[in-house]
């Protein structure tokens, strides 16, 4: 079985870069972190050329939701829940939830519009990294550490 071969030095079980990602063939999005945070809040439904975005999380608990939650939309759980609550009588809902990073992935590189975050070392080629953001470390707060992937025979 073929595939993507990657290799990451031992230094990224720590690592704390994550990645904003898009379908390759979507158009260039100009990101920043209030652009990005106003997407996932459902604040800006429609990139520059009138196509539809579909932000997608990870499971609610998870580390790097949690981060993202965070450094990007300024909010803890309890916050953002409030802040859906409220949105949901507007008839606003919030991204939808995927089971996995791999899933992320998968459903990006399929989607037109679809925007995701992984861990920078859950990339692929099958979709374009918009953005990087450095996540502020936290003792006891550690991102998990990617699997390694290595070569099959």
């Amino acid at each position: 079985m073929g595939g993507l071969l990657t290799f990451a030095p031992a230094s990224w079980a720590a690592s704390s870069q994550m990645a904003i990602i898009t379908a390759p063939d979507a158009p260039q999005l100009t990101f920043n972190q209030d652009t990005l945070r106003n997407v996932y809040l459902k604040r800006i439904f429609v990139d520059d050329h009138g196509r539809r975005l579909t932000p997608v999380n990870l499971p609610s608990g998870d580390s790097l939701r949690d981060a993202f939650a965070h450094a990007i939309l300024h909010m803890d759980g309890v916050q953002l829940q409030d802040y859906w609550n409220k949105q949901y009588f507007q008839g606003v809902s919030p991204p939808y939830v995927l089971a996995s990073p791999d899933a992320v992935v998968q459903f990006v590189a399929k989607t037109p519009g679809a925007i995701g975050y992984v861990a920078a070392c859950q990339v692929d080629a099958s979709v374009r990294v918009a953005m990087t953001i450095t996540l502020p470390s936290k003792p006891g707060n550690e991102l998990p550490a990617c699997p390694e992937r290595h070569a099959s025979p």
